[in-house]
């Protein structure tokens, strides 16, 4: 039984850019995992993805591009003020304005960019650079 399902993921789509792959199923599909993957798609990091095979749990397929680096969840899922952002993406990124860190607000999920420009804070989920 998988215990964290953006984890595996994550690591999926990690190794998967680190072999050369292009394409790849994520099994099972979420709503939660379905926005990380969008804030991914809007930063160009996956090229595109789409729910496949809805009738059972569901699955996306997820064309990757070659801009990934690194990426990964960010365990435990520490709450952020908005004043503490960058402290954050000190910690997981490799320099400033380089990648980006996925975050759950009242405003839905969003990078880091994006909820520093609303001015509000939330859960940290993942990062990618």
């Amino acid at each position: 039984m998988k215990s964290d399902p953006l984890n595996d993921v994550i690591n999926t789509i990690k190794m998967a850019s680190r072999i050369g792959k292009n394409e790849i199923i994520i099994n099972p599909a979420s709503i939660i995992i379905g926005r990380v993957l969008k804030v991914m798609q809007d930063y160009n990091y996956i090229k595109s993805f789409e729910v496949i095979e809805e009738d059972r749990g569901g699955k996306f397929k997820v064309n990757l591009s070659d801009t990934i680096n690194n990426c990964g969840v960010i365990k435990p899922r520490l709450s952020v003020k908005k004043t503490n952002i960058e402290k954050y993406e000190s910690r997981y990124l490799p320099a400033q304005d380089f990648g980006i860190i996925i975050l759950t607000t009242t405003k839905g999920v969003m990078s880091h960019l994006e909820a520093r420009k609303f001015g509000i804070g939330g859960k940290l989920l993942a990062y990618v650079y």
